[in-house]
């Protein structure tokens, strides 16, 4: 991979948390995808025990790093940007599956848009759904109006929610440009990597990607959201694992986010925001509690929502 063929290789950044029964069908999505495009591929596991090792039997190929515990997301991610020499690289979930052309797709938007630093690919739910994954930089009131919060999920089409998500404006062709993409998947330049530096490890999980793409845009890159390529992504795949540290760890982040960016007279609103955060904690927490509950009530011994934290 020194040749000229280098200029059109990704690296592919796959952190893994006891999700390797997905890891498996995406690694499969994403060889299949790959088609004759040279790539490789770094999958870092945080601590799991669901036998990991077995991907290398199923693809000798991959890379695989184990980390003794759970760093976060941040620092594994990390781990492997610091050996990564591609032209691209590529975060994406174990809990994705990855569509035919997306590589391909991916590739020619990044090579002929030299200004773009993230491309974000359409993201589909199980059921084929839009995921709303390219959205606004968070305000106060995402808080309320977020992607997965009540209020969206009572009044789907109200002004405020349709502003935060902006996917819903998309004609599924049109690549736009939008604040942040989700980090489920994610197709980044190495060139604007090496300018505005790795993912912040103060985010253990959760808002990275929000942070990332502010960044690049206050370095002059681009975000785009790219709709002719797609992934499919299981949901809580690795959160419902654990849901409390989950819903925490969210939480955490997003008061870390408004921290980092409280300039002037924000800075005094630290607390108020402090105090809004652990509210929705409370109640998000509260709205799974009650789910997982109902759940049981019924005699169903697997729920398919996770806590409602992705915003």
């Amino acid at each position: 991979m020194t040749t000229e063929k280098n200029l059109t290789v990704f690296d592919i950044i796959i952190v893994n948390y006891n999700t390797t029964d997905y890891l498996s069908r995406c690694l499969r999505s994403v060889y299949d995808s790959l088609d004759s495009l040279p790539a490789m591929i770094f999958v870092q596991d945080n601590g799991s025990v669901d036998n990991v090792e077995r991907v290398t039997s199923l693809f000798p190929e991959v890379i695989l790093s184990r980390n003794a515990t759970n760093i976060g997301y941040s620092k594994a991610v990390n781990n492997a940007l610091r050996v990564s020499s591609a032209s691209y690289v590529v975060l994406l979930n174990p809990d994705s599956y990855v569509m035919q052309g997306f590589f391909e797709n991916a590739l020619h938007h990044m090579k002929e848009n030299s200004q773009v630093g993230i491309l974000g690919p359409k993201i589909l739910n199980s059921d084929g759904s839009v995921q709303g994954s390219a959205r606004s930089f968070p305000s106060p009131i995402t808080g309320l109006f977020g992607r997965n919060t009540l209020l969206t999920k009572l009044l789907p089409n109200n002004r405020f929610s349709r502003q935060n998500v902006i996917t819903k404006r998309s004609d599924g062709i049109t690549p736009i440009e939008v604040d942040w993409v989700s980090g489920a998947c994610m197709v980044v330049r190495k060139a604007a990597i090496d300018d505005v530096g790795p993912l912040d490890e103060r985010f253990f999980l959760y808002w990275e990607d929000a942070d990332w793409c502010r960044r690049m845009w206050g370095s002059g890159w681009k975000v785009v959201y790219y709709p002719q390529a797609a992934v499919m992504h299981y949901v809580g795949g690795s959160s419902e694992k654990l849901p409390l540290r989950s819903t925490v760890e969210f939480h955490k982040s997003a008061y870390r986010l408004f921290a980092k960016e409280a300039r002037g007279a924000k800075r005094f609103a630290k607390p108020l925001a402090m105090w809004a955060l652990g509210l929705r904690f409370l109640l998000s927490f509260s709205w799974y509690a009650l789910n997982h509950w109902s759940g049981r009530a019924r005699g169903h011994t697997q729920l398919k929502d996770s806590p409602p934290t992705d915003a």
